[in-house]
């Protein structure tokens, strides 16, 4: 399986500045995996080290944290030397030692020669939870599930996501069924590893289920085992509304949905500990369309996605059958599932922010609003091939944007900078704004 963070972990490993790096990203979305096989196809050997009830670890680290000491330590402990040209350390499950974590300073600032990756897949609660580190002294990787374009590699072949990145969108509209028919697939399998690697090999939908229903289970576990007593019914009542929340005209979050009465001041911590988690995806509502656009975020709105919309479809039934369906599929749930993927899409654009948009009346609302660092590009999100975009009108008549973009299911068009991209192209925004 191709995951396109590992050109990422090369340039990494070739960098000048190189720090110890950091992956976050939610259990299951592959982490480990990524981390072992890096080693493997870039260096000549991997030291892996897990964290998790290792106390022989968490013994080493707590006294003081001088580095020739540490390598010493976990040499004595794999039983090797770990040569800083030739050895890929990894840490896992590093959130269970946070000294361990505080050391990531010392090795930078005393032994960068060391090349040092680290997971964990509750990390991002510790790293929230003021576990000490100096910011400045590490390198971050964001990893999510796998995006269309690496499912597409997975499941029919590189050449059609190669084709989906070449602009060639004549050629792109020829191969358009094979292109909804593996969108449909997503849908319902989603980008878990485990997922797509089981319908890659024996495409079996029975099988994606279980394996889908399994990682919620431990979804739900981590809940009880590892979150702050007091806020468990909560996390557990915002996660199990996420499929009603996305599934209203308007997706923007209800408090009222979760529990009749529900106050936000008393869930905010719950929905804290699932964005740190990386389980949901935040996005806030602006109120206008100027550069940045963190500067006009509404704190108070925003809708929130899950990780994966093959979960989503797991824990809203979503039934195999509706694959036949021709493309009924996109428009289930009023649209959930084609706003979830798209929201997934976005996320795995490198420093992209990603908001939506409603003018302070709400009779104008646009699904996304995205800030590439040069320009802002609004997004609108049609499941259907109807391209009657009412919202997306009076936000170009109001802020003249460069381009916008809707995606449906009707084919790619651009005239007067407005991109007409097909849903399953949505990967490529930056792409096509940028040409």
């Amino acid at each position: 399986m191709y995951r396109m963070a590992m050109e990422k972990l090369y340039e990494w490993k070739d960098s000048k500045h190189r720090k110890p790096l950091i992956i976050e990203g939610a259990r299951q979305v592959g982490k480990t995996w990524l981390m072992e096989e890096f080693g493997r196809k870039a260096y000549e050997d991997t030291m892996y080290i897990n964290f998790d009830a290792n106390s022989r670890m968490a013994e080493l680290f707590a006294s003081d944290l001088n580095t020739d000491r540490l390598i010493m330590g976990m040499e004595l402990y794999a039983g090797r030397k770990i040569d800083p040209d030739k050895t890929l350390l990894i840490f896992d499950e590093v959130q269970e030692v946070p000294r361990a974590l505080s050391s990531l300073k010392y090795f930078y600032e005393n032994t960068p020669q060391y090349h040092i990756v680290c997971a964990g897949s509750l990390l991002g609660i510790a790293l929230h939870g003021g576990t000490s580190f100096p910011v400045g002294k590490v390198d971050f990787l964001n990893l999510y599930p796998l995006s269309f374009k690496e499912f597409l590699m997975a499941t029919v072949g590189e050449r059609f996501a190669e084709l989906l990145g070449s602009r060639d969108y004549s050629m792109v509209t020829f191969f358009k069924q094979t292109y909804i028919d593996a969108l449909k697939q997503y849908y319902y399998v989603g980008g878990m590893p485990e997922a797509v690697q089981s319908f890659a090999e024996d495409k079996d939908f029975h099988e994606v289920r279980e394996i889908q229903k399994r990682i919620l289970a431990a979804y739900e576990q981590d809940f009880s085992k590892h979150a702050p007593i007091e806020i468990v019914p909560k996390i557990r009542m915002i996660w199990n509304s996420i499929p009603s929340q996305l599934a209203k005209e308007n997706k923007k979050f209800i408090y009222g949905l979760v529990r009749e009465g529900a106050r936000a001041k008393e869930y905010e911590a719950a929905i804290m500990w699932l964005c740190d988690c990386g389980l949901v995806h935040k996005v806030s509502r602006v109120n206008a369309g100027g550069m940045p656009l963190k500067a006009y975020e509404d704190l108070r709105a925003f809708k929130l996605f899950m990780v994966d919309v093959g979960l989503l479809g797991c824990m809203t039934g979503l039934s195999q059958r509706i694959l036949l369906d021709g493309n009924d599929l996109f428009v289930e749930f009023k649209g959930a599932l084609t706003e979830q993927y798209v929201c997934q899409q976005l996320k795995t654009i490198e420093d992209l922010g990603v908001y939506y948009y409603t003018n302070d009346r709400g009779s104008c609302e646009v699904d996304f609003i995205v800030d590439t660092g040069e320009r802002i590009v609004p997004l609108e999100v049609k499941a259907e091939v109807n391209l009657k975009a009412k919202s997306l009108k009076t936000y170009r008549e109001k802020y003249s944007p460069e381009i916008s973009v809707r995606t449906s299911m009707a084919d790619y068009k651009r005239e007067d900078g407005l991109v007409n991209l097909p849903v399953y192209a949505v990967g490529e925004m930056l792409v096509c704004c940028h040409s």
